[in-house]
């Protein structure tokens, strides 16, 4: 197995380029690796880069040819098994696949997989690719500008890192030209007479010293004229430009107690940690909010939120009743978006989930551009989960999921947050 190093440098990102050009033309193929391989890894780990495989087969490039039509006969040489009108059987072929079953053979030659390193950048944008925090809007607040640094011109100051080469390059030859273009016209003349002068009989060597002169002082003035001058100098210019931007808030709720077992709230970490890298990533001004509740509900860090071990019965209605709380104080609908994730095993005190439902329909639903409810268990839905079915059927920006184990936290996690087609 031969393996390639590239070390040359990336001449104008030429590299780069063309990095790009590959991921974009098999992005399907990768996508379909990295959609596999986040099921088996831990989310945790999504931050760094990964090994992508894809088979050779997939790698070829269309091409046009002509093809042989009609009836053709051929004289092969040394031939003495096949007489005319035999047909010959089609050669067998390697699957191509760079594996297979069976035995070993010394026969053929296998095709290899193509496998190439993405980096953490990349994998991130393929991961998210497609993904959006649904409704968000434009909220129009005082303190909601963000700010671009995009070209604005050329300046005739700038630090050295600005400095335009080609446009002050061409400035130096503009004003050379305009300082020594009647010099040079007369030098030209000079030199002409002094040629003709020279080509004459003796007699002129008065007119000739005078002629050397002149061209002397001549000579010496164009090569006063600098090469490049502070004026000659052109910067890029650039200007910090204001621009609309949205803000959001993700409340993120999880179900503590003593029902949620270590697998249950390891798959709920999981799903949040996705979710808290997915927001970070895709938005400037995003602001999580972590609440965790058994019977009782409390705002947490996010330490606090993933790791602290809790016990105790289930009362989901503190949790959203906090919810709202926090969110009418800190977070008003005329200056952000609001969207909320909760994640339970499904477990809740009977008298409490009519509670739930009413504080969802009366406070946070419109209020909030999203809600989705992650339901974690194995055993048959119970109350909570038929409550907020209801509710889902007359409010479509309440979505709930079901997850059973960890290689469902991607797909339904792509599910809730694809971008609309619309």
């Amino acid at each position: 197995m031969a393996h390639f190093i590239d070390r040359r440098l990336n001449g104008k990102n030429k590299s780069s380029v063309n990095r790009q050009r590959f991921l974009n033309r098999h992005r399907d193929q990768i996508k379909h690796s990295i959609d596999d391989a986040i099921t088996q890894r831990s989310v945790t780990d999504v931050s760094s880069g990964e090994r992508i495989t894809i088979p050779k087969r997939d790698l070829s490039e269309p091409f046009f040819h002509q093809g042989q039509s009609g009836i053709k006969q051929r004289v092969h040489p040394g031939n003495d098994q096949f007489q005319t009108g035999d047909k010959i059987e089609r050669p067998k072929q390697s699957s191509g696949d760079g594996g297979g079953e069976g035995q070993a053979s010394d026969e053929g030659l296998g095709a290899d997989e193509f496998k190439f390193e993405i980096s953490r950048e990349e994998y991130l944008d393929l991961l998210f690719d497609d993904l959006e925090l649904p409704n968000l809007e434009a909220k129009e607040s005082a303190d909601l500008m963000d700010y671009k640094v995009t070209r604005a011109g050329f300046s005739n100051v700038g630090q050295a890192n600005n400095i335009n080469i080609i446009r002050s390059l061409k400035k130096s030859i503009a004003r050379r030209i305009a300082l020594t273009g009647a010099t040079k016209r007369r030098l030209k003349d000079l030199q002409e007479q002094l040629t003709q002068l020279q080509s004459q009989p003796i007699g002129h060597d008065a007119q000739i010293k005078q002629l050397k002169s002149d061209i002397e002082i001549c000579s010496k003035k164009i090569n006063r004229v600098p090469f490049i001058d502070d004026f000659d100098l052109q910067f890029n210019n650039y200007a910090k430009v204001s621009i609309p931007t949205s803000k959001a808030v993700m409340f993120c709720i999880m179900d503590v107690s003593g029902s949620m077992d270590q697998a249950t709230k390891d798959i709920a970490k999981r799903f949040y940690i996705l979710l808290y890298l997915f927001l970070s990533r895709t938005y400037k001004t995003i602001e999580v909010v972590y609440i965790r509740h058994h019977t009782q509900a409390k705002e947490v860090d996010e330490h606090e939120f993933f790791y602290s071990q809790e016990t105790g019965g289930t009362v989901v209605s503190t949790a959203l009743a906090l919810m709202h709380e926090i969110q009418q104080e800190r977070y008003p609908t005329s200056q952000w978006n609001v969207y909320a994730a909760q994640a339970s095993d499904g477990d809740n005190w009977n008298n409490d989930t009519p509670l739930c439902g009413t504080i969802l329909l009366r406070d946070l639903l419109p209020n909030t551009r999203y809600f989705s409810y992650i339901e974690i268990t194995q055993r048959p839905h119970q109350s909570l989960w038929q409550s907020y079915e209801n509710i889902s059927r007359t409010h479509p920006q309440f979505v709930l999921k079901h997850i059973k184990d960890t290689s469902d936290i991607y797909p339904v996690f792509r599910q809730l947050f694809t971008k609309s087609k619309s």
